[in-house]
Formats: C-alpha cells, structure tokens, sequence
C-alpha cells in the first residue's frame, strides 16, 4: 500500500478493513492525541519546551531552588492535567479492547488519560510514566497527584515524603533518568507480536520509542500513522493519514468479523 492519505477520507474503509481483520493491535501515542483534550503537546510552537527549559533530573536532585521551579511548573501544568478527559481517540482504542483487538498500548504520554478512557493498567506501557502519582524517590512509596498537588505550597518547600522525608517526585520520567527496563521489554514484546500497529499523535524522533513502529512492520505487522506532521516513519508505514485523530475516529466504526 505505502500511500499517504490526505483529508478526503481515502484509504478509510482499507483502514476498517485492516482492523476488522486483526486480531492483535497495538496502539502507540504521543503528545498530539491528547491535544484534542486541552493538553499542551511538546514541540510545537507555545508547547510545553517553548515554554519551560526543562529541569534534568540530576538538577532536581541536588539543587533545592530547580526543584521549587519545577514543581511551580507542576502546578501551573497541574489544573489542565487533572480536569482532563479523554477524547475520541482515546476512546477509539477503548473500543478496540472492547472488541477484544487490543493487545496492548505503548505511550510516551503522561496524562493518564489512557487509564481515564477505561484502558485496564495492565496492557497500558506508560513509556515516560505518569503525572497522576508521585513517588517518593528514596522509599518508593506511590500516591495520588492530588494528594500533594492540590493543596501544594511551595513557600514551605519542595515537598518531601510524610513516611520517609524523602524527595517527592512526580511518577515520570525527567530528563537525564533512564527508562524502565521492564517497560522497553514490554513495548518491545508488544511490537514483536502485533499484526497492527496504530500510531497516533507521535513524531516519531524520540530513541528508543520511536524504534517500535519499525519492529513491529519487520515483524510483518501493518502499520498506520495518524498525525498532523510529517514522520521519519511516513514512507514505511502501509497507511498515513495527516489528520486528527478525532477526524479519523469518527469515520470509523470497528466491527467484529
């Protein structure tokens, strides 16, 4: 197939075709499916690195004052983030999973709305973590985010664990942190078994998350992108569709065969 699709709607109904004959998807989104919900997305001009120069983890660490600083860009990112709910591209893979299609989603999101759609955890691979727990870096203890952030003062200081005195963090991964090993296993494992992959709202650029699409195509799955940009991935995938998600949700009706 390897064709791009452009707005008029062709190569839809080979898309519904394609999941009405699969029996083991895969979902793998970035920031731009969740931009339909309110939440700003990374790159783009007024994006979330245009406007914070991001705190490395190692900074976060030992320096008290870029800790306050991120947490002060926690809570202004906080309000969006909690009142968020998911939109018809994430309730596209619900349905999915309701069909009994979807054997896993891989994210490079941390808005937890994958969960909020009704996605059990268990076949959600939150790649960079999640902003809807913190965790305490020295006991490991997990909480809610609303715990700490709706009520969080930073003229006190950056917060610390009620149990250990421990550093508090939200559950994600920062610049400078490695991913969790047991999570790329996963991912990987996701990649290597699916017969179709659909990639939504991801660039494509970011190592190793971006290596997983090209898996699972070597592998001899299919592969679908849905994004408004071009990707380094255009040219390999069997569709391509430059549209948003929620465009392309609304065309489609998943059926069983």
């Amino acid at each position: 197939m390897n064709s791009t699709y452009n707005y008029n709607g062709k190569g839809i109904e080979d898309f519904k075709l394609a999941i009405k004959n699969s029996r083991k998807i895969v979902g793998f989104t970035g920031a731009g499916i969740s931009t339909e919900s309110g939440i700003s997305d990374y790159r783009s001009k007024g994006g979330i690195w245009d406007r914070f120069k991001p705190v490395l983890f190692d900074e976060f660490i030992s320096d008290q004052s870029k800790r306050i600083l991120y947490w002060q860009r926690k809570q202004e990112l906080w309000k969006d983030m909690r009142n968020a709910l998911p939109n018809s591209g994430h309730m596209f893979f619900k349905s999915l999973y309701d069909k009994k299609k979807l054997i896993g989603l891989v994210t490079q999101n941390i808005d937890g709305l994958h969960e909020k759609s009704g996605l059990p955890q268990d076949i959600i691979v939150n790649l960079h973590g999640n902003n809807l727990e913190i965790i305490c870096l020295s006991c490991g203890i997990v909480e809610p985010a609303e715990k700490i952030l709706n009520d969080l003062d930073l003229e006190r200081g950056a917060p610390l664990c009620e149990r250990c005195g421990g550093l508090l963090k939200p559950n994600t991964i920062s610049f400078g942190q490695n991913l969790k090993e047991r999570d790329l296993t996963k991912a990987n494992e996701l990649s290597l078994c699916c017969d179709l992959m659909v990639v939504v709202g991801s660039t494509l650029v970011v190592q190793p998350a971006s290596s997983f699409p090209y898996i699972a195509k070597k592998n001899g799955a299919l592969v679908v992108i849905i994004s408004l940009s071009d990707t380094p991935a255009d040219g390999y995938a069997d569709f391509v569709f430059h549209q948003k998600m929620g465009e392309i949700a609304q065309l489609i009706t998943c059926e069983e065969s």
